[in-house]
């Protein structure tokens, strides 16, 4: 399984998008591009106008509203890195796009069905969140291309919410499939969706595409990212 995991993901090298998330009341349009192994860039725009980008080096972030740039200089390990990625642009990335990390033990696997599948499989991940509250993470794959179908999450007290995938967009050359309408659930409640209106799979991404400069007549603001705590009297950033 993680060795068809990671030949999926190779095969996936970069992906464009265009699309639109709603949560409850709240709707965000928004661009996100990837290439590999690790440039990033996300526009969003509506309801406000902001673009952060990662050229695998430094971050940016471009606030057309106050006219204001951000250059974020990373210096962060590896691991402090990937998290900090993670938190920056994950609100963008759809689910599905990337494949899910799995860890090396623990996981627990069942046969399953699904409407958009002839085959399909459970992935079933224990976390701990802190102490003795737990959640079960299940993915649900299609078999044998392991494309994403669904994620659900139950808490340890019994509550359950879900990404279910309603319309895809597949590449016939790459044998692979991508969500591009995904419901989210708590329960049985409908709480939003994503739903993508452009699906690129392995376009032409320039690196210089990821690396922002700043616009004539912003202010230009200039940090390092580094795993050095901050003193006590520093005051706020």
């Amino acid at each position: 399984m993680k060795r068809g995991l990671s030949a999926r993901d190779a095969r996936l090298q970069s992906y464009r998008v265009a699309g639109s998330s709603r949560d409850g009341a709240q709707q965000a349009t928004y661009t996100f591009a990837y290439r590999a192994p690790q440039k990033m860039r996300a526009a969003l725009t509506e309801p406000v106008t902001r673009t952060f980008s990662f050229d695998g080096r430094q971050l940016y972030e471009r606030n057309d509203a106050d006219r204001l740039f951000h250059a974020f200089d990373n210096q962060l390990s590896p691991a402090r890195s990937a998290g900090f990625l993670t938190q920056t642009f994950s609100p963008f990335i759809p689910e599905g796009f990337r494949v899910p990390l799995m860890p090396r033990r623990g996981v627990t696997l069942a046969r399953a069905r699904h409407a958009l599948a002839a085959q399909a499989l459970e992935l079933t991940v224990p976390v701990v969140v802190s102490g003795s509250e737990s959640l079960a993470l299940t993915y649900v794959l299609r078999w044998p291309s392991l494309d994403f179908l669904g994620k659900r999450t139950r808490g340890s007290s019994g509550e359950l919410s879900e990404v279910r995938v309603e319309q895809e967009h597949c590449d016939a050359a790459l044998k692979l499939c991508v969500p591009s309408v995904l419901s989210r659930w708590q329960g049985t409640e409908r709480v939003g969706e994503t739903r993508l209106t452009r699906v690129e799979l392995n376009p032409a991404l320039p690196e210089q595409d990821f690396t922002l400069a700043a616009p004539q007549g912003y202010t230009v603001r200039r940090q390092t990212l580094t795993d050095a705590p901050v003193p006590e009297d520093a005051g706020s950033p």
